[in-house]
């Protein structure tokens, strides 16, 4: 992958990480929430952060000490 294409995966990575936070808070506030549909958002939202880490590692150089 070139440089362009991670920071546009990184985009739309973080903007599906941001609207999952939101669900998940909506969610929450619900009389009755789903534990297990929010539980897999958690989860969901957790593996983005984990692609978003090793994308934006993938963006610095490595530096021989």
């Amino acid at each position: 992958m070139s440089v362009e294409e991670i920071e546009q995966r990184l985009d739309v990575l973080r903007i599906e990480h941001r609207d999952l936070d939101c669900a998940i808070d909506a969610l929450g506030q619900l009389p009755q929430p789903d534990q297990l549909q929010i539980a897999r958002m958690k989860k969901r939202k957790l593996r983005l952060r984990d692609e978003i880490s090793f994308l934006e590692n993938c963006l610095v150089p490595d530096i021989i000490a």
